[in-house]
Protein backbone atom coordinates (compact mmCIF):
# COMPACT_ATOMS: atom_id res chain seq x y z
CA UNK A 1 0.00 0.00 0.00
CA UNK A 2 2.66 1.93 0.91
CA UNK A 3 4.32 2.12 -2.84
CA UNK A 4 0.64 2.65 -4.78
CA UNK A 5 0.39 6.02 -7.03
CA UNK A 6 -1.66 8.34 -6.69
CA UNK A 7 -4.13 7.23 -9.15
CA UNK A 8 -4.58 4.13 -7.08
CA UNK A 9 -5.03 5.37 -3.91
CA UNK A 10 -7.74 7.57 -5.48
CA UNK A 11 -9.36 4.68 -7.08
CA UNK A 12 -9.10 2.75 -3.70
CA UNK A 13 -11.14 5.84 -2.50
CA UNK A 14 -13.57 5.52 -4.16
CA UNK A 15 -14.27 1.67 -3.88
CA UNK A 16 -14.98 2.37 -0.27
CA UNK A 17 -17.46 5.01 -1.00
CA UNK A 18 -15.34 8.32 -0.17
CA UNK A 19 -14.71 9.03 -3.57
CA UNK A 20 -15.69 12.80 -3.09
CA UNK A 21 -12.21 13.26 -1.13
CA UNK A 22 -10.29 12.52 -4.56
CA UNK A 23 -9.78 16.01 -5.82
CA UNK A 24 -8.28 16.59 -2.18
CA UNK A 25 -6.11 13.52 -2.19
CA UNK A 26 -4.43 14.53 -6.05
CA UNK A 27 -3.41 17.76 -4.73
CA UNK A 28 -1.68 16.18 -1.23
CA UNK A 29 -1.17 12.69 -1.68
CA UNK A 30 2.25 11.44 -3.25
CA UNK A 31 1.74 7.69 -2.69
CA UNK A 32 0.22 5.42 -0.24
CA UNK A 33 2.70 6.21 2.55
CA UNK A 34 0.93 9.65 2.89
CA UNK A 35 -2.04 8.10 4.26
CA UNK A 36 -0.11 5.63 6.08
CA UNK A 37 1.73 8.00 7.94
CA UNK A 38 -0.81 10.92 8.64
CA UNK A 39 -2.21 11.77 11.56
CA UNK A 40 -6.36 12.61 12.33
CA UNK A 41 -5.38 16.13 11.92
CA UNK A 42 -3.30 16.13 8.97
CA UNK A 43 -6.84 13.66 7.20
CA UNK A 44 -8.49 16.62 8.26
CA UNK A 45 -6.65 19.53 6.94
CA UNK A 46 -5.25 18.42 3.87
CA UNK A 47 -8.05 16.01 2.19
CA UNK A 48 -10.93 17.93 4.84
CA UNK A 49 -12.05 15.27 6.38
CA UNK A 50 -14.33 16.85 8.39
CA UNK A 51 -16.71 14.16 9.03
CA UNK A 52 -15.67 12.06 12.20
CA UNK A 53 -17.41 9.29 10.48
CA UNK A 54 -14.90 9.56 7.55
CA UNK A 55 -11.54 9.74 9.32
CA UNK A 56 -12.97 6.63 11.29
CA UNK A 57 -13.71 4.46 7.99
CA UNK A 58 -10.37 5.77 6.32
CA UNK A 59 -8.17 4.54 9.21
CA UNK A 60 -10.12 1.39 9.28
CA UNK A 61 -10.12 0.58 6.12
CA UNK A 62 -6.21 0.88 6.02
CA UNK A 63 -5.75 -0.94 8.89
CA UNK A 64 -7.55 -3.53 6.98
CA UNK A 65 -5.45 -3.67 4.17
CA UNK A 66 -2.12 -3.48 5.73
CA UNK A 67 -3.42 -6.02 8.20
CA UNK A 68 -2.41 -9.97 7.96
CA UNK A 69 -5.50 -10.76 8.77
CA UNK A 70 -8.70 -10.43 6.37
CA UNK A 71 -11.61 -9.15 8.51
CA UNK A 72 -14.90 -10.55 7.78
CA UNK A 73 -16.70 -7.43 8.56
CA UNK A 74 -14.76 -5.43 6.25
CA UNK A 75 -16.88 -7.23 3.22
CA UNK A 76 -20.33 -5.58 4.43
CA UNK A 77 -20.62 -2.06 2.71
CA UNK A 78 -22.18 0.85 4.01
CA UNK A 79 -25.14 -0.27 1.55
CA UNK A 80 -25.52 -3.49 3.36
CA UNK A 81 -25.88 -1.73 6.19
CA UNK A 82 -28.55 0.14 5.44
CA UNK A 83 -30.57 -3.34 4.72
CA UNK A 84 -29.65 -4.09 8.21
CA UNK A 85 -31.01 -1.11 9.28
CA UNK A 86 -34.27 -2.60 8.02
CA UNK A 87 -33.73 -5.93 9.48
CA UNK A 88 -33.51 -4.79 12.69
CA UNK A 89 -36.43 -2.34 12.53
CA UNK A 90 -34.80 1.30 12.56
CA UNK A 91 -35.25 1.92 8.69
CA UNK A 92 -35.22 5.45 9.64
CA UNK A 93 -31.40 6.06 10.00
CA UNK A 94 -30.90 5.06 7.19
CA UNK A 95 -30.00 8.37 5.48
CA UNK A 96 -27.58 9.32 8.52
CA UNK A 97 -25.57 5.87 8.39
CA UNK A 98 -25.21 6.55 4.39
CA UNK A 99 -23.72 9.87 4.85
CA UNK A 100 -21.78 9.01 7.29
CA UNK A 101 -20.66 5.72 5.18
CA UNK A 102 -20.95 3.52 8.08
CA UNK A 103 -20.05 -0.14 7.13
CA UNK A 104 -19.75 -3.63 8.40
CA UNK A 105 -16.35 -2.92 10.22
CA UNK A 106 -17.43 0.51 11.21
CA UNK A 107 -20.18 -1.56 13.19
CA UNK A 108 -17.55 -2.79 15.53
CA UNK A 109 -15.87 0.45 16.28
CA UNK A 110 -19.03 2.64 16.93
CA UNK A 111 -19.11 4.29 20.04
CA UNK A 112 -21.93 6.10 22.31
CA UNK A 113 -20.83 9.22 20.90
CA UNK A 114 -20.92 8.24 16.97
CA UNK A 115 -24.33 7.04 17.49
CA UNK A 116 -25.50 10.35 19.09
CA UNK A 117 -23.66 12.11 16.17
CA UNK A 118 -25.73 9.92 13.78
CA UNK A 119 -29.28 11.41 15.77
CA UNK A 120 -29.28 7.63 17.71
CA UNK A 121 -30.78 9.11 20.74
CA UNK A 122 -33.16 6.96 21.99
CA UNK A 123 -31.87 4.03 24.92
CA UNK A 124 -34.13 1.65 23.33
CA UNK A 125 -32.66 2.26 20.06
CA UNK A 126 -28.94 2.35 21.25
CA UNK A 127 -29.79 -1.45 23.07
CA UNK A 128 -31.34 -2.24 20.06
CA UNK A 129 -28.34 -1.50 17.73
CA UNK A 130 -26.13 -3.45 20.13
CA UNK A 131 -27.67 -6.22 20.27
CA UNK A 132 -27.47 -6.36 16.70
CA UNK A 133 -23.92 -6.55 16.20
CA UNK A 134 -23.57 -8.48 19.04
CA UNK A 135 -25.58 -11.50 17.08
CA UNK A 136 -23.37 -10.00 14.15
CA UNK A 137 -20.18 -10.61 15.87
CA UNK A 138 -21.28 -14.40 17.28
CA UNK A 139 -22.27 -15.47 13.60
CA UNK A 140 -18.72 -13.87 12.87
CA UNK A 141 -20.22 -11.29 10.49
CA UNK A 142 -22.13 -13.43 8.36
CA UNK A 143 -24.38 -11.15 5.96
CA UNK A 144 -27.37 -13.21 5.93
CA UNK A 145 -27.36 -14.38 9.63
CA UNK A 146 -30.97 -13.02 9.71
CA UNK A 147 -33.82 -14.35 9.61
CA UNK A 148 -36.59 -12.34 7.11
CA UNK A 149 -39.05 -14.95 6.57
CA UNK A 150 -40.74 -17.72 8.53
CA UNK A 151 -39.42 -21.63 7.63
CA UNK A 152 -41.95 -24.29 8.35
CA UNK A 153 -41.27 -24.92 11.73
CA UNK A 154 -43.81 -24.48 15.06
CA UNK A 155 -41.46 -24.38 17.52
CA UNK A 156 -38.65 -22.30 18.14
CA UNK A 157 -35.14 -22.43 19.91
CA UNK A 158 -33.42 -19.58 21.35
CA UNK A 159 -31.14 -19.71 19.19
CA UNK A 160 -33.63 -19.17 15.89
CA UNK A 161 -35.21 -16.37 17.30
CA UNK A 162 -32.34 -14.39 18.45
CA UNK A 163 -31.73 -14.29 14.61
CA UNK A 164 -34.82 -12.83 13.59
CA UNK A 165 -35.13 -9.79 12.04
CA UNK A 166 -37.96 -6.79 12.70
CA UNK A 167 -40.03 -7.87 10.09
CA UNK A 168 -39.76 -11.90 11.21
CA UNK A 169 -41.32 -10.56 14.48
CA UNK A 170 -43.89 -9.09 12.84
CA UNK A 171 -44.52 -12.17 11.20
CA UNK A 172 -44.60 -14.11 14.90
CA UNK A 173 -47.46 -11.36 16.06
CA UNK A 174 -49.44 -12.58 13.23
CA UNK A 175 -49.66 -16.47 13.83
CA UNK A 176 -50.71 -15.53 17.31
CA UNK A 177 -53.13 -13.57 16.18
CA UNK A 178 -52.03 -10.01 17.01
CA UNK A 179 -52.10 -9.22 13.70
CA UNK A 180 -53.60 -5.76 13.73
CA UNK A 181 -50.66 -4.87 16.41
CA UNK A 182 -47.72 -6.18 13.82
CA UNK A 183 -47.18 -2.83 11.89
CA UNK A 184 -46.54 -0.65 15.20
CA UNK A 185 -43.50 -2.39 15.36
CA UNK A 186 -41.82 -0.55 12.35
CA UNK A 187 -39.10 1.81 13.33
CA UNK A 188 -39.23 0.15 16.66
CA UNK A 189 -35.79 -1.71 16.93
CA UNK A 190 -37.61 -4.90 18.09
CA UNK A 191 -35.79 -7.58 16.62
CA UNK A 192 -34.84 -11.33 17.85
CA UNK A 193 -31.86 -10.26 19.48
CA UNK A 194 -33.21 -7.25 21.29
CA UNK A 195 -35.82 -10.01 22.74
CA UNK A 196 -33.59 -12.22 23.76
CA UNK A 197 -30.42 -10.45 24.89
CA UNK A 198 -31.37 -7.40 26.56
CA UNK A 199 -32.44 -8.29 30.22
CA UNK A 200 -35.24 -5.79 31.08
CA UNK A 201 -37.09 -6.47 27.68
CA UNK A 202 -39.96 -8.12 28.86
CA UNK A 203 -43.88 -8.17 27.45
CA UNK A 204 -44.68 -5.28 29.34
CA UNK A 205 -41.83 -3.67 27.39
CA UNK A 206 -43.18 -5.23 23.86
CA UNK A 207 -47.16 -4.61 25.07
CA UNK A 208 -45.97 -0.46 25.24
CA UNK A 209 -44.71 -0.87 22.10
CA UNK A 210 -47.29 -2.60 20.16
CA UNK A 211 -49.76 0.35 22.11
CA UNK A 212 -51.53 -2.36 23.70
CA UNK A 213 -53.13 -0.59 26.81
CA UNK A 214 -52.94 -1.67 30.22
CA UNK A 215 -56.60 -1.96 30.33
CA UNK A 216 -56.97 -5.11 27.56
CA UNK A 217 -55.39 -7.09 30.62
CA UNK A 218 -56.47 -10.61 28.41
CA UNK A 219 -54.83 -9.21 25.31
CA UNK A 220 -51.89 -8.57 27.76
CA UNK A 221 -52.25 -11.66 29.09
CA UNK A 222 -52.76 -13.42 25.69
CA UNK A 223 -49.19 -11.58 25.00
CA UNK A 224 -47.15 -12.51 27.99
CA UNK A 225 -47.86 -16.17 27.60
CA UNK A 226 -46.65 -16.42 24.03
CA UNK A 227 -43.87 -14.05 24.53
CA UNK A 228 -42.61 -16.36 27.61
CA UNK A 229 -42.86 -19.27 25.38
CA UNK A 230 -40.77 -17.34 22.47
CA UNK A 231 -38.30 -16.78 25.15
CA UNK A 232 -38.01 -20.71 26.47
CA UNK A 233 -36.93 -21.31 29.86
CA UNK A 234 -33.52 -20.61 30.02
CA UNK A 235 -34.16 -16.73 28.80
CA UNK A 236 -37.39 -16.37 31.27
CA UNK A 237 -35.39 -17.49 34.11
CA UNK A 238 -32.33 -15.17 33.64
CA UNK A 239 -34.95 -12.07 32.91
CA UNK A 240 -36.45 -13.41 36.22
CA UNK A 241 -33.55 -13.35 38.08
CA UNK A 242 -32.06 -10.38 36.51
CA UNK A 243 -35.85 -8.30 37.36
CA UNK A 244 -35.59 -9.85 41.06
CA UNK A 245 -32.50 -8.27 41.46
CA UNK A 246 -31.93 -5.54 44.01
CA UNK A 247 -32.13 -1.83 41.91
CA UNK A 248 -33.54 -3.09 38.95
CA UNK A 249 -34.75 -0.39 37.15
CA UNK A 250 -37.59 -1.39 34.24
CA UNK A 251 -37.18 -0.10 30.88
CA UNK A 252 -37.94 2.84 29.84
CA UNK A 253 -38.95 2.71 26.39
CA UNK A 254 -38.86 6.70 26.10
CA UNK A 255 -35.42 7.26 27.66
CA UNK A 256 -32.53 9.60 25.51
CA UNK A 257 -29.14 8.82 25.76
CA UNK A 258 -27.15 12.39 25.62
CA UNK A 259 -23.44 13.13 26.30
CA UNK A 260 -22.14 13.45 29.55
CA UNK A 261 -21.60 16.64 31.20
CA UNK A 262 -17.68 16.35 31.90
CA UNK A 263 -16.57 18.14 35.24
CA UNK A 264 -13.43 19.68 35.46
CA UNK A 265 -11.09 16.77 36.22
CA UNK A 266 -12.36 15.55 32.41
CA UNK A 267 -10.97 18.56 30.73
CA UNK A 268 -7.63 17.73 30.41
CA UNK A 269 -8.02 14.36 29.22
CA UNK A 270 -10.68 15.66 26.71
CA UNK A 271 -8.25 17.91 25.50
CA UNK A 272 -5.39 15.09 25.03
CA UNK A 273 -8.39 12.56 22.82
CA UNK A 274 -10.49 13.83 20.50
CA UNK A 275 -14.33 13.04 20.50
CA UNK A 276 -13.98 10.78 17.78
CA UNK A 277 -10.89 8.77 19.70
CA UNK A 278 -13.51 7.51 22.09
CA UNK A 279 -12.91 3.80 23.36
CA UNK A 280 -16.75 3.91 24.72
CA UNK A 281 -18.01 1.00 22.47
CA UNK A 282 -21.64 -0.06 21.53
CA UNK A 283 -20.68 -3.21 21.42
CA UNK A 284 -17.35 -4.41 22.50
CA UNK A 285 -15.07 -6.04 20.05
CA UNK A 286 -13.85 -9.23 22.66
CA UNK A 287 -17.49 -10.75 22.82
CA UNK A 288 -18.81 -11.62 26.04
CA UNK A 289 -18.23 -14.93 27.58
CA UNK A 290 -20.82 -17.66 27.43
CA UNK A 291 -22.30 -19.34 30.69
CA UNK A 292 -20.16 -22.50 29.06
CA UNK A 293 -17.15 -20.19 29.72
CA UNK A 294 -15.98 -20.04 26.14
CA UNK A 295 -15.13 -17.05 24.43
CA UNK A 296 -15.82 -15.61 21.16
CA UNK A 297 -12.76 -14.14 20.70
CA UNK A 298 -10.21 -16.15 19.46
CA UNK A 299 -11.60 -18.20 17.39
CA UNK A 300 -13.55 -20.59 20.14
CA UNK A 301 -17.08 -21.31 19.12
CA UNK A 302 -19.98 -19.68 21.14
CA UNK A 303 -23.19 -21.35 21.10
CA UNK A 304 -25.40 -18.62 19.33
CA UNK A 305 -27.95 -18.09 22.21
CA UNK A 306 -25.59 -17.36 25.52
CA UNK A 307 -27.79 -15.71 27.59
CA UNK A 308 -27.71 -11.47 27.98
CA UNK A 309 -25.31 -11.71 30.72
CA UNK A 310 -23.45 -8.72 30.36
CA UNK A 311 -24.76 -7.86 27.09
CA UNK A 312 -27.46 -3.99 27.94
CA UNK A 313 -24.95 -1.43 26.49
CA UNK A 314 -26.05 0.87 29.48
CA UNK A 315 -25.88 -0.92 32.34
CA UNK A 316 -22.23 -3.05 32.04
CA UNK A 317 -20.19 0.35 31.19
CA UNK A 318 -17.65 0.78 34.23
CA UNK A 319 -18.97 4.23 35.19
CA UNK A 320 -15.09 5.54 34.82
CA UNK A 321 -15.42 5.12 30.81
CA UNK A 322 -19.08 5.94 31.17
CA UNK A 323 -19.78 8.34 28.31
CA UNK A 324 -23.46 9.52 28.60
CA UNK A 325 -25.54 10.03 31.25
CA UNK A 326 -29.61 9.14 31.40
CA UNK A 327 -32.32 11.34 31.76
CA UNK A 328 -33.99 8.64 33.24
CA UNK A 329 -32.83 9.18 37.06
CA UNK A 330 -34.03 6.28 38.01
CA UNK A 331 -31.42 4.59 36.09
CA UNK A 332 -28.45 6.54 37.45
CA UNK A 333 -29.52 5.67 41.24
CA UNK A 334 -29.80 1.90 40.15
CA UNK A 335 -26.12 2.38 38.60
Amino acid sequence: FSKWSVDQVCDWLEDIGLGQYGLFARRWVSDGQTLLSASPQDLEKELSLKHPLHRKKLQLAIRTLTGKQPERSAELDYIWVTRWLDDIGLPQYKDQFSEGRVDGQMLQFLTVNDLLFLKVTSQLHHLSIKCAIHVLHVNRFNPNCLKRRPGNESQFSPSEVVQWSNHRVMEWLRSVDLAEYAPNLRGSGVHGGLIMLEPRFNADTLAMLLNISPQKTLLRRHLTTNFNNLLGQQAQQEKREYTEAPGYSPLNITAKVKPKKLGFSNLTQLRRRRSDESRDYVCPIESPTSQSGQSAANGVQVRPYAGFRGLSPILDREPARDQVGLEDSKADTSQ
